[in-house]
């Protein structure tokens, strides 16, 4: 069941990932886990702002959560103030938390995850428990571990993956008839034909289907709705924004997004009525240049590039629960 729209463009919202040329949010030049950047972040890490932020366009309407706190109090839907934000993990293996809004981010840690597999893409879920996809470079397995955005410490989960789905676009969606009610759905980015969308079950996972037209075979990071919806990130030339059909995998609809770059490292993330895409290239032709930060504003169409550029760090995984604002917290 999907929402009646008046135009598809105009009612867009979503929720969390990341990718790379691996695959979904790995990058070329990819540390082992535990070599953090160290200190706290420059050029636009720990609260940079610059540039207004997002405006107060009521793209979905009344109704919506819109709370972006960063404490641990419960509102009516269930959700935590943490559950609000946007947080995003680093190829060094450290999580942050942004707030698009204020242009913000900061450095809550390095994971704690005991693996020598590489960080790759990243969901959060309605609990503000991120989980993390780590991939071997040669996409031969991944596995998914649980993360606190409280303080980075990590847990596995028993959930193993192979046969093309080891490297992971990733992102949660809610039940539209039960918000509170979500699956955490992938993408298999390892270039293994036939994969497209699938989704976690219990400790397994099984396959949804292909992307459909154009995007049959390609790479995608995902991020979800609180109002029941999914999307993909498609890192082709140009790249594009396409709604996906949960129960199949078609497209519904896609966009071309010009301006953005096709990147090397990316994530993809939804906050307050727009996409936010975090894009880097490769590293060994651009060696200072690390994540630009661009906005897509399905309200009014405009497409945002400098919204935040060179960060600091290159970002290859960003996550939101579906407890976001789906419009502009006021």
């Amino acid at each position: 069941m999907r929402i009646a729209r008046w135009c598809f463009w105009m009612a867009l919202a979503a929720s969390g990932c990341s990718a790379s040329d691996g695959g979904s949010s790995a990058t070329d030049n990819r540390p082992k886990p535990g070599t953090g950047a160290g200190g706290e972040t420059e050029n636009g890490a720990d609260g940079e702002t610059g540039g207004e932020p997002g405006g107060e366009d009521d793209v979905f309407g009344s109704g919506a959560s819109t709370g972006a706190g960063s404490g641990s109090g419960e509102d009516e839907s269930g959700c935590i103030d943490r559950a609000k934000i946007v947080y995003v993990l680093s190829q060094d293996n450290e999580l942050y938390s942004f707030r698009p809004d204020q242009k913000e981010f900061k450095r809550i840690g390095v994971l704690g995850c005991q693996t020598n597999m590489d960080p790759n893409s990243m969901a959060v879920d309605r609990n503000a428990v991120a989980w993390v996809n780590y991939v071997r470079s040669d996409d031969s397995a991944g596995t998914l571990f649980k993360v606190s955005t409280e303080d980075a410490s990590c847990e596995p989960t028993s959930i193993e993956l192979s046969d093309g789905w080891s490297r992971l676009g990733m992102g949660f969606s809610s039940d539209l008839s039960r918000p509170e009610a979500e699956e955490l759905f992938v993408a298999g980015t390892t270039n293994t034909p036939d994969i497209g969308l699938g989704k976690i079950d219990g400790s397994s996972l099984t396959p949804v289907g292909e992307f459909t037209g154009s995007l049959r075979g390609e790479s995608a990071e995902l991020t979800g709705t609180g109002d029941g919806r999914l999307f993909g990130f498609f890192t082709t030339s140009p790249v594009q924004l396409a709604e996906i059909d949960k129960e199949t995998g078609e497209i519904i609809e896609a966009k071309e997004l010009r301006g953005i770059e096709t990147p090397s490292a990316w994530a993809f993330s939804f906050w307050g009525g727009d996409f936010y895409f975090y894009t880097a290239p490769d590293p060994f032709r651009s060696p200072s240049r690390t994540t630009n930060v661009s906005r897509y504003r399905p309200s009014d169409g405009s497409i945002d590039t400098a919204y935040m550029t060179n960060i600091g760090f290159r970002i290859v995984g960003a996550g939101v629960s579906t407890c976001a604002p789906l419009e502009q917290p006021r």
